[in-house]
């Protein structure tokens, strides 16, 4: 049975941030692959006021059974009080990219 697997959206305010994450959850094998996107722009309401945020988008790649740990984990790292954590269902993939994430997802 393939894995059920899913992307996690996470914003972080810069590049160093993103790459401690990023780094952290690839090297404890809570995630197979995460992609940064510099140049995000992000709009949204903090503290009663709308803010404008120049952020480096992660893709975090990894096993839905990951997810809760991958939470704890970033929100150890994330400088953010609240990071967004959102998980996308990966409905469709070769097989052979769902084994590759097992594969490096498994201690």
């Amino acid at each position: 049975m393939p894995t059920a697997a899913i992307a996690i959206l996470c914003t972080t305010p810069d590049a160093e941030s993103a790459e401690r994450i990023a780094n952290a959850l690839v090297e404890e094998k809570l995630a197979a692959c995460v992609n940064l996107l510099p140049g995000l722009t992000s709009y949204f309401r903090w503290e009663g006021k709308v803010q404008r945020e120049v952020e480096v988008l992660m893709v975090i790649k990894a096993p839905r059974a990951n997810f809760e740990a991958i939470c704890t984990r970033v929100k150890a790292l994330h400088p953010y009080t609240v990071p967004e954590l959102i998980a996308l269902a990966i409905d469709a993939s070769t097989p052979d990219y769902l084994a590759w994430l097992t594969e490096n997802t498994t201690p």
